[in-house]
């Protein structure tokens, strides 16, 4: 799931001294290319959320019926930790795992560290050329492959079709739109018509990427975050709080944000395919057709969402590297990815599973396939996780008052120029 980008990155900023979760390996036959005689244990972190764990649980175990002398240790570590301890684990060299389900943002400052083993001519990269180009980009760095694509996603506006019919008001696409139905909603309900997640820079991207803006120029080394783009960006999320068209806060944006949609305290959220399972346990949504998904709303230039998504990355020091390549080949399987979407409606990588009729017919496939590959591609560099922070700190400020658009994206790209030392 995504409930933080800024939780990752500030924990991942911590002085980390103890080791992490999970273990090494048992070695056992390393198997072969084939996959036969494979034995031993292979440690698997497993990222998800609490409405996904249960199915990633009972896929990755499946895994030992196709090879019984197999065992899969399964190990849950929420988001939010996961990052700071596999670089803890794996700079330490104790208790990484054998593979993880990496973020798309993760795998290049991983690789870049030596934490990652390269894929290209292993059995994990089954049928390479089945997988959408958009999620494939994430998994390549310096030339080599380092993950395999699991799931694919895209952020988009989540709406309670019965609040916004009530209140006489249109799905918005627009930020002038959303505000004009925020305020039917308060006149009608006395109700709030959106949640701002103004905690975590995930949801900075579609208001930037609105206003025709983006983080960096990667080609070109050039910082672009403080560009007038990023200034408007700010300013947006500033003026929806100011106007009453939306609510925030900077502590548990996650949990609250979720609370406050599934109870009907605001009409409005901006989230992705991960979302889905939780929202559909929430009392506003027991009949699943008031759950209406449409695009986030549009800047002054364009409708724009960040392209993310899980990988499956293994561990440079795997003891059990045969293993895990079988069992990252499986996890990304045509059968494997067709199951997650009928189960809990994620977002398959590969394009073949999107010709079977039960993935095409599900109803969130339907709209997020096209949102996904309209999605604006993010940097995949190194320090791509660590912009972040810099964008969550002036996203506080802003918010709150304490600093002004126009700073906070100066600010911004300032500290973007100290960890790209080589950008302008």
């Amino acid at each position: 799931m995504r409930r933080g980008i800024a939780a990752t990155a500030l924990v991942a900023a911590l002085t980390m001294t103890a080791a992490a979760c999970g273990g090494d390996s048992d070695g056992g036959n390393n198997g072969s290319k084939s996959g036969k005689g494979l034995s031993g244990t292979v440690t698997f972190w497993d990222t998800s959320n609490e409405a996904e764990k249960a199915t990633y649980k009972a896929l990755a175990e499946g895994f030992e019926k196709e090879h019984p002398n197999v065992k899969v240790n399964y190990v849950n570590v929420p988001f939010g930790e996961a990052n700071a301890k596999f670089k803890n684990a794996a700079g330490g060299n104790a208790g990484a795992p054998d593979v993880m389900r990496t973020e798309v943002a993760w795998v290049a400052d991983f690789a870049n560290l030596g934490y990652l083993a390269p894929l290209d001519g292993t059995p994990a990269l089954d049928k390479a050329d089945d997988y959408l180009p958009t999620a494939a980009g994430s998994t390549r760095f310096n030339g080599k492959t380092y993950a395999v694509p699991q799931v694919t996603d895209t952020l988009a506006l989540f709406y309670n079709k019965k609040m916004l019919k009530d209140a006489g008001a249109k799905v918005p696409t627009s930020l002038d739109e959303l505000k004009d139905a925020s305020a039917k909603i308060r006149k009608k309900s006395g109700k709030t018509g959106f949640y701002l997640r103004g905690d975590d820079p995930y949801w900075f991207l579609p208001y930037l990427y609105g206003e025709g803006g983006d983080l960096v120029d990667a080609k070109n080394k050039t910082i672009k975050v403080d560009d007038q783009p990023g200034v408007k960006a700010y300013a947006a999320m500033k003026d929806l709080l100011d106007s009453k068209a939306a609510i925030t806060d900077a502590s548990d944006g996650w949990n609250n944000m979720e609370n406050a949609f599934k109870s009907g305290k605001v009409a409005m959220m901006i989230n992705g395919p991960w979302a889905i399972e939780d929202v559909s346990s929430g009392a506003q949504f027991k009949d699943k057709e008031n759950l209406g998904v449409a695009p986030v709303p549009a800047g002054s230039v364009r409708q724009a969402s960040p392209q993310g998504g899980w990988d499956l990355s293994v561990y440079a020091g795997s003891k059990n590297l045969d293993a895990s390549y079988e069992f990252v080949k499986y996890m990304s399987s045509a059968k494997v990815q067709q199951e997650t979407t009928e189960k809990i409606s994620l977002l398959p990588t590969r394009k073949s599973v999107y010709d079977v009729p039960a993935v095409a017919d599900n109803e969130m496939v339907k709209f997020f396939k096209p949102a996904v590959d309209k999605a604006v591609q993010r940097p995949w560099i190194a320090q791509g996780n660590a912009l972040f922070e810099p964008i969550r700190l002036q996203m506080a400020k802003v918010l709150s008052g304490d600093t002004s658009p126009e700073n906070a994206a100066e600010a911004t790209g300032d500290a973007f120029r100290k960890l790209l030392k080589d950008y302008k």
